[in-house]
């Protein structure tokens, strides 16, 4: 019975020393601890805009699981770009580069070193054509009230007579020309 008594001492003795000393022991730095310091994989990025530049060179680390992901996101932030593709400076823009929405990694995979160009596409100013369109429909709207015959009393008050508003005639012709704008780039893209 001696020495149960004496080993529940010991435990409870062992217990009352853990209680009082604080659960994580700090060490002392210099004593004996090593420390290990990974080199984080970084690429140097060559960023042109449109085309033209380079407007940044740059280091750039890489992220995820295997760190060997481009964080396209940031540079999408910083730089106010909506979209970045791959490029060579002698040749012009190659495909896009995709990233994954959620974390906003490159898909592709880079290695610790590599030296990329990347082309990027500027976000559109919503001021710049809003503006435009308004500024069209007023112009040619002012142009088809002085041009057409009943336009006398400043089309009586705003009341517009007839069937046909001109400012709907405006709108038409702005969407048209709009329209015509875009079908003529795709054209062209496809060599017509």
């Amino acid at each position: 019975m001696d020495q149960s008594e004496s080993e529940i001492r010991e435990v409870e003795e062992t217990n009352s020393k853990s209680e009082l000393q604080p659960l994580l022991e700090t060490h002392n730095p210099s004593s004996n601890s090593k420390s290990v310091k990974t080199k984080v994989p970084e690429i140097e990025i060559h960023l042109f805009r449109q085309g033209k530049g380079p407007i940044d060179v740059f280091k750039s680390s890489l992220g995820g699981w295997d760190q060997d992901q481009l964080e396209v996101r940031d540079i999408l932030d910083k730089y106010g770009f909506k979209s970045v593709f791959a490029f060579k400076p002698d040749s012009g823009r190659g495909v896009p580069i995709r990233f994954n929405p959620r974390n906003g990694r490159s898909i592709l995979t880079y290695r610790d070193g590599a030296e990329i160009f990347i082309d990027g596409e500027p976000k559109d100013s919503l001021i710049k054509p809003v503006t435009r369109i308004i500024f069209g429909v007023a112009i040619i709207t002012i142009l088809i009230t002085f041009l057409s015959r009943d336009s006398q009393g400043w089309m009586k008050k705003l009341n517009i007579t007839g069937n046909f508003p001109p400012w709907i005639l405006a709108c038409v012709v702005i969407v048209f020309t709009r329209s015509r704008k875009r079908t003529k780039d795709l054209l062209k893209k496809y060599g017509w």
